[in-house]
């Protein structure tokens, strides 16, 4: 069985993609165990990590730093095991090496890039409901969704990553803006799979038999 940990740092919406990936667990036929726990060690011995994120970015990058030795362990899993790792909406943007929401902030750095305002000249801000994706480049976790295939989002920053090859699929909301990054065995989504039915459950269950 592998053990998935969903991190609690006090910033994400964690009852709802556990249950989401429960059920993408379930309905793929993988024996799945979906850990929620803010736990170092529970971090350093996953099959798998998957980061939530609701909020400002240097909060959620401070969150993560005030749990005792949290960060390292991540880091480490990550890193050094290569341990497949999800980042969710603000998940996704700690990625970016920094953050300039409310001041300017380090990211962890995995993805060179920056979290900026988003620009939308007529659009409301946040960026709240469904949106088409636009495929850039192939990606295990995209296998078996359609382009075009809707997912939710909610958000006012963006991930503007230093390159382009990082960047896995785009939507368009008053022009590009990116909807999904990857490097090795890392990926994030900025829009919520948990919120986005179908679509959202196939990009999990990808996940979760994802061999980097």
């Amino acid at each position: 069985m592998q053990r998935v940990v969903l991190i609690d740092y006090g910033s994400g919406n964690l009852r709802s993609a556990q249950k989401a990936l429960l059920r993408a667990a379930t309905q793929a036929g993988l024996d799945s165990e979906i850990i929620v726990s803010a736990r170092a060690d529970a971090v350093a011995s996953a099959s798998r990590i998957v980061l939530p994120g609701v909020g400002a970015f240097g909060a959620c990058m401070a969150g993560l730093a005030a749990i005792p030795e949290l960060l390292s362990a991540l880091t480490y899993a990550v890193k050094t095991r290569r341990v497949p790792f999800l980042g969710i909406c603000v998940g996704m943007q700690l990625l970016a090496t920094s953050g300039h929401e409310f001041g300017d902030h380090a990211g962890l750095g995995w993805i060179n890039g920056k979290v900026e305002r988003l620009s939308a000249p007529g659009l409301k801000i946040p960026h709240m409901g469904w949106n088409q994706l636009r495929f850039t480049r192939p990606h295990p976790l995209l296998a078996g969704i359609a382009e075009g295939a809707d997912v939710y989002f909610v958000h006012s920053y963006l991930f503007n990553p230093d390159e382009q090859n990082d960047v896995v699929a785009c939507t368009d909301y008053g022009g590009p803006l990116t909807a999904m990054v990857a490097r090795d065995n890392i990926a994030g989504t900025q829009f919520h799979p948990e919120k986005s039915q179908s679509i959202g459950l196939r990009l999990l269950a990808n996940f979760l038999s994802w061999k980097p």
